[in-house]
């Protein structure tokens, strides 16, 4: 229901804005609001499903989304469908971690943990694609409003499961929250998110743009300095510290920024300039998503037990820009099979070894206490990396397509110009992600321990151990 509803209202915005009547200005918001809501409240939600009880969280946030979506779908004005978008953002922020957290404190066998983690990654790596996939269905053949009332079929199986299944959560003992931290750092996250909003729909040149980004910083180094001090820390240092999930938390982050590249582009170029139906265009990346899914469950149960993270996460970044520099040989009447197929498959099979990876790793070696905070930062590092790549991916793309048409055009620009130059804006942006995944292969494969997770813990505490001992002599 999370990962679907980031891309899902994508293909449904034209027909919900052709309904409701409002502007191509106001239209951002619709994605926007849910972007804020969730990317500002998930640290925060986060700990309260430690301090709560996690099955507690998660029914609420199941029921929670089920209603907002509820409400979106029969929206009658462009107020009510916004408002209830950032409620989906809310119950989504409370859904999130408690669902990854219960994964991290239910299965303790590392085989059953495998195979759980795996699940969880194929879902995450597959829910964008059929995002797309299930928002083109809907639109084209019963109207946009099921993109919202889809979630509400979803959430009565989830919340069935979830009562029946799910066994009791213990709270942390004692447990206080972190006022100061919840408002530093919800408003720093809020203030980047919509910073990077502004820059992908106005550009980077606006006071205001800045105005956010720097106060979004600002509020995130103090929230930083307050953990350090504070006595019952929201995000305890303990927990970012440790390389693995530190690697983890910034692989998500990377790979979110890289990966809006094939979401949001190539459906740009497979409808815009090859004339792709929304089903169509759909269809086309269900190779991508049986990929991902399959890469995800056997990189967990094979490949993450025997040897660890670090060769995943290389194997997984280099084969998504190897996937991105293939992309780059598009034409205006490219075919599928030809220069899409290979592609959109090589890049699948790197986000499924990679999602799968960040999720049992990002939350390995946590007390449980910290599970739920644990898991709302891999969520906000995705969330991050999404809002950055938004805005840098749009801007990269309209200046290389001005540029183009700049430098071949003589007199009114013809059609075909105006797709060449499109195509030129997409093949950059693919450049682009190529770089941007084989910078994180090697900052974050730097950054990973070598070897598998439970030795590598070990080493840690060794190494931890060490100053204690010596102080002691």
């Amino acid at each position: 229901m999370v990962v679907l509803d980031l891309t899902v209202m994508n293909l449904a915005l034209p027909s919900a804005q052709s309904a409701l009547r409002f502007s191509t200005a106001d239209r951002q918001w619709v994605v926007t609001a849910y972007a804020l809501a969730f990317g500002g409240l998930l640290l925060f939600c986060g700990r309260l499903a430690d301090l709560v009880g996690r099955k507690v969280t998660f029914l609420t946030g199941l029921i929670g989304f089920a209603a907002a979506s509820a409400v979106g779908g029969a929206a009658v004005d462009f107020s009510m469908l916004v408002t209830a978008r950032a409620a989906q953002g809310v119950f989504g922020a409370l859904l999130a971690p408690s669902a990854l957290s219960l994964l991290a404190t239910t299965f303790k066998d590392p085989k059953e943990r495998a195979k759980a983690f795996g699940v969880y990654g194929a879902v995450a790596a597959a829910g964008g694609g059929l995002g797309l996939l299930i928002g083109g269905v809907l639109t084209s053949y019963l109207s946009w409003r099921w993109c919202m009332y889809v979630n509400v079929v979803f959430a009565v199986i989830a919340v069935v499961g979830g009562a029946l299944l799910v066994g009791r959560q213990e709270r942390t003992p004692g447990g206080r929250l972190d006022v100061p931290g919840v408002v530093a750092v919800s408003g720093g996250m809020f203030c980047l998110v919509f910073g990077f909003s502004r820059a992908a729909s106005h550009g980077w040149g606006t006071a205001a743009t800045w105005g956010f980004l720097a106060a979004g910083v600002a509020l995130l180094i103090v929230f930083a300095l307050w953990q350090s001090r504070a006595a019952q820390p929201l995000l305890p240092p303990r927990v970012v510290l440790d390389r693995n999930r530190a690697g983890a938390y910034l692989t998500v982050l990377i790979l979110g920024a890289g990966v809006f590249g094939v979401f949001l582009f190539l459906v740009y170029y497979m409808q815009v300039t090859l004339g792709y139906s929304a089903v169509r265009s759909g269809v086309a990346l269900l190779p991508m998503v049986a990929l991902s899914g399959a890469t995800a469950t056997l990189g967990n149960t094979r490949l993450l037990p025997r040897f660890g993270p670090r060769p995943m996460v290389l194997a997984g970044m280099l084969l998504n820009a190897a996937g991105m520099a293939w992309l780059t040989r598009i034409g205006a009447h490219t075919g599928y099979a030809s220069a899409l197929l290979g592609p959109i498959m090589v890049t699948g099979a790197g986000m499924g070894l990679i999602f799968g990876m960040v999720a049992a790793t990002g939350t390995f070696g946590v007390a449980p206490r910290d599970a739920g905070v644990a898991s709302a930062s891999i969520n906000t590092g995705q969330q991050l990396g999404g809002s950055i790549g938004t805005a840098l991916l749009n801007t990269i793309a309209a200046g290389a397509t001005t540029r183009y048409l700049t430098a071949h055009q003589h007199g009114r620009p013809t059609p075909d110009l105006v797709q060449a130059a499109a195509v030129h804006g997409y093949t950059a942006v693919f450049w682009w992600c190529a770089g941007i995944f084989t910078v994180g292969a090697v900052v974050c494969g730097t950054l990973l321990r070598p070897g598998p997770l439970a030795r590598s813990e070990e080493v840690a505490a060794r190494e931890q151990s060490r100053p204690a001992a010596n102080a002691l002599q």
